[in-house]
């Protein structure tokens, strides 16, 4: 499956490529390309959608064979961007992601192309329609280039392997993981192979690989965005959000995301909660006077010294942008709170969504998926794991969602009534304490993903901003975590941070 679909890939290429613009007259620095940068060159007339796209699929051809970050290239790329230059000449207008680029993890579901989760058992299945958010970002202008290299099943925080497509590098260092599940689409935003991208996030798998590729990763508030039509791993912990290079962009990628949708009921929760205006938010000034907490619990957890090093200058950097430290802080009961808190819910989970979107009588069971087979021995042994269990018929284990369970609710109170009592706006520590693994040595240099701890299981929103490199060219985030449905404060101080910083930089390919 592998090869025929990278064979498939590259007659496309070679097909458009005499349709193409000359690349070197265009002239484009594909890693300045914002969205409003783009709008602007649209609007002043000097670039169309189909000549970024024809862009972006030149790069894929040079660097995507070194990182192995995308599964399938949309073979109605182009075709959907001259009907978006057409109807900007027509109208006048752009939409709010008109002609923008963007890489779809390979676990949400898009017409046309294939959804397969990094699995054997889905290498064929083509949904019948798009998820909710895929639609929405469609019905925004925007164009899905291509889908990206997973860790199968979303399993692996650790690193991006998949039975269908094999491993994904990290692109700033190509002997290094980009993390897991989402590092496909950290690898090929950083890599400058689509303008934005999308993840999700179980318990690291958007910021992971945001951290490792010098990216911004929201997770939101659970419940702030749609997760249907999406191959779950643990649905009470998923999100699904922006992966990208600004925190303007993915604040602009999350006011299109968000919304109420009756097919995923736990975003009734956010009835009256979500903002018409996130873009309002994006504050320069955003860090003065904010009162920043400092959790040591996290950040001191046998660091590595450069990232050490990093996150205290990223607090000193807060502070002479006008920022009130916290250092450091404590919540009490933390360490017993944390513990049981996942509960793996993957079999009936994955079975209701085979049923609903794959509906095929030789596929929709775990034993069914475990019939067909991986490539992928750590995935094979979590799904055999996963067949052995049954976390509803458990009653010693937490399964309720972010709203029901009452451990999940006590551990974020405990949290949220620790903010309330020093007044902070939110805790900050390393997204990893740890560097990048190598690729080769990736079991055993697995550490300090802080990621895993909080947020997946509180509901609390967690976003990642570059925080500067340690040796070898390695990225290094650091984490705001926010109360529940705190995206407007979130957004003003990672935008704040990432402005007087600018730590994000390009990798050299």
């Amino acid at each position: 499956m592998k090869k025929s679909t990278q064979l498939l890939s590259l007659i496309w290429l070679i097909l458009v490529s005499a349709c193409l613009p000359d690349k070197k007259k265009l002239d484009l620095d594909l890693e300045s390309l914002s969205i409003s940068a783009i709008h602007e060159k649209y609007a002043s007339g000097q670039l169309t959608a189909v000549a970024l796209v024809g862009a972006y699929l030149a790069r894929i051809d040079s660097v995507n064979p070194k990182i192995n970050a995308l599964t399938i290239i949309n073979p109605k790329a182009l075709e959907i961007a001259r009907s978006l230059d057409a109807e900007y000449k027509e109208t006048g207008i752009l939409r709010t992601l008109h002609g923008i680029p963007m890489i779809v993890k390979d676990n949400i579901n898009t017409m046309g192309m294939p959804t397969t989760a990094g699995s054997l058992a889905l290498a064929d299945f083509y949904p019948e329609s798009d998820a909710f958010i895929i639609q929405k970002l469609e019905d925004a202008g925007a164009i899905i280039l291509a889908k990206s290299n997973m860790a199968e099943w979303a399993f692996s925080p650790m690193h991006s392997e998949s039975s269908t497509a094999g491993i994904t590098r990290n692109p700033y260092n190509l002997d290094y993981v980009p993390a897991g599940s989402s590092g496909g689409t950290g690898a090929a935003v950083a890599a400058n192979l689509g303008t934005i991208g999308l993840g999700t996030d179980t318990g690291n798998s958007i910021r992971g690989p945001s951290s490792h590729n010098a990216l911004v990763g929201f997770r939101t508030t659970l419940g702030l965005i749609s997760r249907e039509g999406i191959v779950p791993l643990y649905l009470r912990n998923d999100v699904v959000g922006p992966m990208v290079k600004s925190v303007e962009d993915a604040t602009r990628v999350l006011q299109v995301m968000t919304g109420i949708d009756s097919k995923d009921p736990l975003t009734a929760n956010s009835e009256g909660k979500v903002e018409s205006n996130y873009v309002q938010y994006l504050d320069e000034e955003g860090l003065k006077g904010a009162r920043i907490g400092v959790f040591r619990t996290l950040s001191e957890n046998d660091p590595d010294p450069e990232i050490s090093a990093l996150f205290n200058q990223a607090i000193q950097d807060m502070e002479s942008m006008g920022a009130e430290i916290v250092d450091a802080v404590e919540v009490p009961g933390f360490n017993e709170l944390r513990q049981n808190q996942w509960c793996p819910t993957f079999r009936n989970d994955l079975e209701d969504f085979l049923q609903t979107y794959v509906i095929r009588d030789s596929m929709s069971t775990l034993e069914d998926v475990i019939r067909v087979g991986s490539k992928n021995e750590f995935a094979k042994s979590r799904v055999e794991y996963m067949a052995q269990i049954n976390p509803l018929e458990n009653t010693s284990r937490p399964c309720g969602n972010a709203y029901e369970d009452e451990r999940r609710m006590a551990f974020r109170e405990a949290i949220e009534a620790t903010m309330d009592s020093l007044k902070l706006d939110v805790l900050v520590y390393p997204s990893w304490n740890n560097r990048p693994a190598l690729i080769d040595k990736f079991m055993e240099e697995y550490k300090g993903d802080n990621s895993q701890i909080i947020s997946p299981h509180t509901g609390q929103p967690a976003f990642t901003v570059p925080m500067g490199y340690t040796t070898g060219n390695l990225p290094a985030g650091i984490q705001f975590l926010g109360r529940m449905y705190a995206e407007p404060t979130l957004i003003k101080l990672t935008y704040s941070y990432e402005q007087g910083t600018k730590h994000r930089k390009s990798p050299e390919m």
